[in-house]
């Protein structure tokens, strides 16, 4: 996956800041949809996207470009924000896909953060990723890229629609999409990431053998918001296959302090 040009995508970013502080929920979650909707468009049409990358055009043609293919179809504030987001310079046709996609999905959590529902939502995304991981023959169905996407998009609607909200339905149907060129379960991690960076929290992925009390959790969080802060989301996973102990995950940060891990040290120290 190409890297998103971080001043390109800026521009295009801070005005949907402004946009999404001045409209009602409703209107950000059409721009939201209809940002994505383009983005579909464009990883089914590599032809466009590499004109509207190519380098060898000017930033007005590719707005001209863009104008041309899409007036009339979105409304003038999803025009204007991708319009802003393709005049700038991208090190390739991914970059700038990946660009769209990514200011789509903010669009979407922002209107999900004006709405009060983003703590919701990131907590239905996990669950339905462990759902998904627990059940081996879902796994491969949504991982499965050889099956057409409508397909994965339907069995996302067929479990999800009625049981979480409608913000959660359509994240999880980029996720099997691919969002940002990723696998199913690489997609959904990033966007439970990008739903807590919205409300300014880290994310924790705590492997745990037994449930946690909520006294413990509120210290867990307390702790790690020390370390790190900022406030932490906690995604707790129960396993009882660690014995006891905790295992931590925050980014790249791991802090293992499972039995399982211990006894596999032992047992490796005393083969030596």
């Amino acid at each position: 996956m190409d890297t998103i040009n971080r001043e390109a995508y800026g521009a295009a970013a801070d005005k949907l800041a402004a946009f999404a502080a001045s409209a009602d929920v409703q209107r950000i979650g059409v721009v939201a949809e209809e940002i994505l909707s383009v983005a579909g468009l464009l990883r089914r049409e590599p032809r466009l996207r590499r004109a509207l990358a190519d380098p060898g055009r000017s930033s007005d043609d590719h707005a001209a470009l863009l104008r041309s293919v899409l007036s009339g179809k979105v409304s003038d504030e999803a025009l204007e924000l991708l319009v802003t987001l393709v005049s700038g310079r991208w090190s390739g046709p991914g970059a700038m896909l990946d660009g769209v996609e990514l200011l789509g999905v903010t669009a979407e959590l922002s209107g999900v953060d004006r709405a009060g529902d983003l703590g919701d939502v990131e907590d239905e995304l996990f669950r339905f990723g462990q759902v998904a991981s627990g059940d081996s023959r879902l796994a491969a169905a949504l991982a499965d890229t050889t099956a057409p996407a409508g397909a994965r998009a339907q069995l996302i609607r067929d479990l999800l629609e009625g049981k979480a909200k409608p913000a959660t339905v359509r994240l999880a149907e980029l996720a099997v999409a691919g969002f940002g060129g990723r696998g199913f379960d690489s997609s959904l991690t990033r966007l439970i990431e990008l739903a807590a960076k919205q409300r300014d929290h880290s994310v924790a992925y705590v492997t745990t053998a037994v449930a946690l009390t909520d006294g413990e959790e509120q210290r867990l969080a307390a702790r790690l918001a020390a370390l790190y802060g900022r406030e932490v989301s906690l995604k707790i996973d129960v396993d009882p296959r660690i014995i006891g102990g905790m295992r931590v995950k925050v980014g790249s940060d791991l802090y293992d302090g499972t039995v399982s891990r211990r006894l596999a040290e032992a047992k490796t120290a005393l083969a030596k």
